[in-house]
């Protein structure tokens, strides 16, 4: 490799605050842009780097591809070179697709689908014995398996019906002579003969009759023939009856797809593919979800038996005879009846709720219900027990239910509990495991030889794709978990296990900090993964605030020195060990010379709110306080509980609790208890963007823009010219340019090519009617007042405190770089989330008590953000307020009053609480993941 092809080389970088920069990038190594939120780092590594990638890919294909591909501007910038093929992996959850799932997103699917089909054997749910399919050639070899001399009877069963002899006679008409009648052979000229000499009953038409004859070689073309002719005869069916040393033996062949009265649809992709009307559940139509009964409502308290009435609608009078009979029925199936139902293993609930041939469960009885619904008790009774709930027949894979059927036969003993019941998995049970089962299972099976065949190749994809998910830290996510239901971070890094089973080489990729959502122990693995991407002969460029990911990479790129107008310089290149000694920001916390300070002391309390018996998927009837009026910091290992805990009880909880409406669906709790009455409001700030219309921007979320309009209406002209504060609205008619309807720019609807946006001819992109324009203050017209970044605009407004007093939270949460007419939509999670946050700042002291709950507030944040948000927290709690946040950010973690550690680990070995009490304790907990992190900043 040339000197000049060592390097990503970009000169006179100068898009949005960019200064001009020159940036020599090595290639084929982890390289980290870092600088303060606003600075510029994501300008120059996705806005330029990466959009001059995608233009030349698209430039490199042929016009006719392009016209479909609409035409990519060039970034503003002098020249790059050295630049590679590039794909940028995003933190947005690209998806809303109610049916994309972990697995299909990276691809696994698609293997287990091939590999199903192709080496799948279906199974009877009768009598649990594999449905064969023979062809010919299966019946030739196993005649010729037989000992020498043996003797052989090709035979056909004939059905007893009336018109027997007239059949009997048919067949004499087309050749054949002879037929078996209990066992002995008689002439069919003989039966027509004297037909009531017999008793026809067990008759079978005899095709052909051999002994076998290892030396005879034509045997093989006579016995092809004869079988062929008997599946003809026998419609599908037919019987070889072996005579071998005065023992006879029959054996049954059949060429339908057929078993214990049942015929089974053939393994096939579309059979497997729940995208597909043929392959998706009859009943839930592919979505994994009903209106059904619902297992909560059923089941109260999953801490009882069931000796004990954990079945509610069993436990009235009239129904406690279901219950009786249940236990009397399941002691045969040795089911626990004194063991509590959350304890159950999932075979003991199918019970339950199926039943079985013997059994009536739990389904059955709401079955006996719905018929009886003609009678209003029965139908007030149903409707009690009704709600959202996974589908019974496909337990929410989505899968029409015969798809179950069809199981990967494995040699050795896999001792697995599975979902779908007998010794060998379904597609159903592997897309219900969390990744790190499915990998431990794909990882030791072993199948028959000619299973093995086939599937080698696909089981060596699937394990790969499994590896690397369980490499950057999500072994704890089932493959059935929909895609729209992950973070940012788990997005990300679903987005980073799919390329790297992609296996590209010499490629640029670029991350937006894959390390959000993740705790400090998983970031290890995820370092991991990045240097064996760059190892492969990638470049691997990442937009990163963490510590850990700096430490590790190969040369950091400084981007500031501050945001917004300030920043847009390169202030520092090299290594990780050389950036102590500069002046940056960046570099200034990591030596130390800057530091987020630990308070001096913990705030005390005394007010909380308590949940008890908290169970929401893998939370183990956990019971927890919550302290009021401070900070409390929920952490642990990523897929531990604490979202399920935060989102999915305790806020529902507390809304519904505080009077608040909400139809959101509440996790499984015994008990709410403490201050709770005292909460007036309950506000989740989320990374959800803040607005749905383009024209959404941060100073018309925090209210600011109605002061703005009223002072340009309160101008002399505007007054002359009857100018109304609606005048400078780009909301409503009126002043705003009504070609572009106030949004500066006209989408374009290309049909089938990506639409076009192109700046609006009228306004030239100003928003505002030319004679709105005019209006002027302090010389700025009111689209030049949208121009500028939050900070410039307190200064510019310096005289107007109705004005600068709102616009001043933006700047303490760290966003004084952004622009005040900055769209909505293009906000990261982070920056929407401290918007939100803002707008309760700059509300000013409310008397009502106002509980704040964050989820992951750090996001995009740099170490001097971070400082500035917490003091923001800070406000909030002098304000009266409460705040809850879930974090693994070691720097909040260590500045939080108090902490609730959930773990030990994600998935099914989490859920538990680990400690609960104050920083300083917390370092003393020996089982605590971020207890080690902790300990090292305090």
């Amino acid at each position: 490799m040339s000197a000049q092809e060592k390097f990503i080389k970009i000169k006179g970088a100068k898009l949005h605050n960019l200064k001009n920069i020159d940036v020599n990038i090595p290639r084929n190594k982890l390289v980290v842009v870092t600088g303060v939120s606003g600075s510029g780092k994501s300008t120059l590594v996705f806005d330029t780097l990466f959009a001059e990638g995608q233009r030349r890919y698209v430039e490199s294909l042929s016009s006719y591809a392009r016209q479909f591909l609409g035409k990519l501007e060039k970034p503003e910038v002098d020249s790059i070179s050295g630049l590679s093929p590039s794909i940028a992996i995003e933190q947005k959850v690209n998806t809303r697709n109610p049916r994309s799932t972990v697995a299909t997103s990276t691809e696994i699917y698609e293997y287990l689908k091939l590999l199903f089909a192709r080496a799948g054997h279906t199974f009877s749910p009768v009598s649990n014995k594999e449905v064969k399919c023979f062809e010919i050639k299966d019946v030739v070899n196993f005649i010729n398996s037989l000992d020498e001399e043996s003797q052989i009877l090709i035979t056909v069963k004939l059905s007893a019906s009336k018109d027997l002899i007239s059949k009997i006679r048919t067949l004499m008409q087309n050749g054949f002579t002879r037929i078996m009648i209990d066992n002995s052979l008689v002439k069919i000229e003989d039966v027509l003969k004297s037909p009531n000499d017999f008793k026809l009953k067990n008759v079978y038409l005899i095709i052909d009759r051999l002994i076998i004859d290892k030396n005879e070689t034509m045997a093989d073309s006579r016995i092809a023939d004869s079988v062929e002719t008997a599946f003809y005869e026998g419609h599908g069916e037919i019987e070889i009856i072996v005579k071998h040393n005065d023992v006879q033996q029959k054996h049954n062949f059949s060429n339908r797809f057929e078993l214990d009265g049942i015929k089974f649809e053939k393994p096939s992709v579309n059979l497997l593919s729940f995208n597909n009307p043929y392959g998706a559940c009859k009943r839930c139509e592919g979505f994994g979800n009903i209106i059904g009964i619902d297992e909560d409502l059923v089941i109260t308290d999953k801490n009882l038996s069931f000796y004990e009435g954990a079945v509610v609608p069993w436990r009235s009078e009239g129904m406690t005879e279901w219950k009786n009979n249940f236990i009397k029925k399941s002691i045969n199936y040795d089911f626990p009846v004194h063991r509590a139902y959350n304890q159950l293993t999932e075979r003991e609930k199918q019970l339950l709720w199926n039943g079985n041939n013997e059994i009536e469960g739990i389904y059955n009885f709401f079955k006996y219900i719905e018929e009886q619904s003609y009678k209003i008790q029965y139908r007030v009774m149903l409707s009690k027990y009704r709600g959202k709930t996974v589908c019974p027949d496909c337990r929410g894979v989505r899968l029409r239910k015969d798809a179950s059927y069809i199981k990967l036969v494995n040699k050795n003993n896999i001792n697995l509990d599975f979902i779908f019941s007998g010794k060998y998995a379904s597609i159903n049970d592997i897309l219900l495991m969390p990744v790190e089962t499915a990998f431990n299972y794909f990882d030791k099976i072993k199948l028959n030889d000619h299973d093995e065949k086939i599937a080698n190749r696909l089981l060596l994809e699937i394990k790969n794709r499994l590896k690397y998910l369980l490499d950057v830290g999500l072994g704890y996510l089932s493959l059935n978990r929909l895609s729209n239901s992950l973070s940012g971070g788990e997005s990300q890094r679903i987005n980073l296990a799919t390329s790297l089973g992609s296996s590209l080489v010499g490629s640029t990729y670029i991350l937006d900090e894959p390390s959000i959502g993740l705790h400090p122990r998983d970031t290890e693995k995820l370092i991991q993964v990045l240097h064996n991407l760059k190892k492969l002969g990638n470049s691997v460029i990442i937009v990163e605030h963490d510590e850990e990911i700096m430490n590790s990479s190969d040369h950091i790129i400084d981007i500031g020195p501050r945001a917004g107008t300030l920043g847009g310089k390169v202030v520092f290149e090299g290594h990780f060990n050389e950036i102590f000694k500069s002046d940056s920001l960046t570099g200034k916390y990591l030596s130390g010379k800057m530091k987020i300070e630990t308070p001096l002391k913990r705030r005390s309390w005394s007010n909380f709110i308590k949940l008890e018996k908290c169970s929401l998927n893998n939370l183990k009837n956990i019971d927890v306080v919550f302290p009021l009026n401070i900070i409390t910091c929920v952490t642990g290992v990523s897929g531990s509980g604490k979202t399920s805990l935060v989102k999915g009880i305790f806020y529902p909880a507390i809304q519904k609790a505080s009077g608040n409406f909400t139809n959101l669906k509440t996790g499984k709790f015994e008990n709410i208890s403490g201050d709770f009455k005292s909460i007036k409001s309950v506000e989740l700030i989320d990374q959800n963007p803040i607005g749905k219309s383009t024209r959404s921007n941060p100073v018309t979320y925090i209210k600011a823009w109605d002061s703005i309009r009223d002072l340009y209406s309160e101008q002399a002209l505007a007054k002359r010219n009857g100018f109304k504060p609606q005048h400078f609205s780009f909301n409503v008619d009126g002043g705003r340019c009504e070609q572009c309807k106030g949004e500066g720019e006209e989408t374009i609807e290309m049909q089938f090519m990506a639409d076009l946006h192109i700046t609006c001819e009228s306004c030239k992109g100003q928003k505002f009617k030319n004679e709105v324009l005019e209006i002027t203050y302090k010389g700025k017209n009111i689209y030049e007042i949208l121009c500028l970044t939050i900070d410039e605009a307190i200064d510019f407004f310096a005289d107007k405190a109705n004005i600068s007093l709102k616009l001043k939270p933006l700047q303490e949460v760290g966003l004084g770089y952004v622009k005040l007419g900055q769209s909505s939509a293009s906000l990261s999670g982070g920056e929407a989330q401290r918007v939100k946050l803002a707008s309760f700042l700059s509300a000013g002291k409310n008397t009502e008590h106002v509980m704040f709950i964050f989820d992951e507030p750090t996001t995009g944040l740099h170490f001097n953000d971070i400082e500035k948000l917490l003091k923001s927290f800070n406000s909030l709690i002098a304000n009266g307020h409460t705040v809850i946040i879930i974090e693994h950010n070691i720097e909040v973690i260590k500045c939080a009053d108090w902490i609730i550690d959930i773990g030990p680990d994600g998935g099914e070995n989490g859920g538990n609480i680990i400690f609960e009490g104050t920083p300083e304790l917390l370092i003393k907990t020996k089982n605590s993941h971020t207890a080690k992190f902790l300990k090292s900043k305090l």
